[in-house]
């Protein structure tokens, strides 16, 4: 289904003042909102809750960074700074439940927000979309481009490691009727993308290799078309090493949810 036709997305902020509530938040996060490869996962993802009828708003531009890369690299104060703005915020708007593409927001949210007052039900995109294919609300197409093609699937750590959530993403692309072929390091055992702990924004330390090509290398070696994500970091490090490979015109890096709104059946759902 071609989601490249606009729909408008409301804020909370228009909702309120209407007197309304939305169903859920999402929570686009920094790379959803500015970074242009981000971009296509955040329109792919609204498109599919808008295509579905599920009420849902962004916070637009009173959306701030939730704080994970600084605290990550070290600054504890500026980290309590943001956090607590954003959960005045959120506690304004009442909100209940927050749905977000990106890993480090979820993990932030749900995980490290609680301490400081904000308390909600977190659900990262794998997690939800997993839920919409089971109760029946996606419905995907049968002639779908994916169905068949080996694809492997990249464990972001902080959606695997730290919050164990290694199904959800799996059962989406089993949906599909794909092909899917483990990497050798997977699940528990997953290899970062080498954008953790803020190394995404910093220059890494001397070594020998980098870690986004020792991973490329795993995921190539499966001979899979297809390298499936659920994290914006991840996306950018997979893509950038596919392409150091000279692989980027065989190999494709998607996130799960534009699998899923390039496989939309078409007819609407109630």
């Amino acid at each position: 289904m071609n989601h490249t036709h606009s729909f408008h997305v409301p804020t909370l902020a228009e909702l309120s003042a209407e007197g309304k509530v939305p169903e859920v938040l999402f929570w686009v996060g920094c790379a959803g909102s500015f970074d242009q490869r981000a971009q296509k996962v955040t329109r792919a993802f609204a498109g599919i809750l808008s295509h579905l009828g599920i009420q849902f708003a962004i916070l637009g531009n009173e959306e701030a960074c939730t704080g994970d890369p600084v605290r990550r690299a070290g600054n504890e104060f500026l980290f309590q700074m943001m956090a607590y703005q954003n959960i005045q915020l959120l506690n304004q708007y009442q909100v209940r439940k927050i749905v977000t593409t990106c890993p480090h927001c979820f993990n932030t949210l749900k995980n490290e927000y609680p301490e400081l007052g904000g308390h909600y039900e977190v659900i990262h995109h794998a997690s939800y979309l997993q839920g919409l294919i089971d109760e029946g609300k996606i419905k995907l197409t049968d002639d779908s481009s994916f169905k068949g093609k080996k694809i492997t699937y990249h464990d972001s750590c902080y959606l695997g490691r730290a919050n164990k959530i290694y199904e959800a993403p799996r059962k989406v692309l089993e949906a599909l009727d794909v092909e899917l072929v483990e990497m050798k390091r997977c699940r528990s055992n997953g290899l970062c993308c080498g954008a953790g702990g803020a190394q995404m924004f910093k220059e890494e330390e001397k070594g020998n290799k980098r870690i986004n090509q020792e991973r490329t290398e795993e995921a190539l070696a499966t001979g899979a078309r297809l390298v499936a994500v659920a994290c914006p970091f991840c996306n950018t490090m997979m893509t950038d090493g596919v392409k150091s490979k000279g692989a980027d015109e065989d190999v494709q890096v998607l996130d799960i949810a534009e699998l899923v709104a390039l496989s939309l059946a078409d007819q609407k759902t109630s």
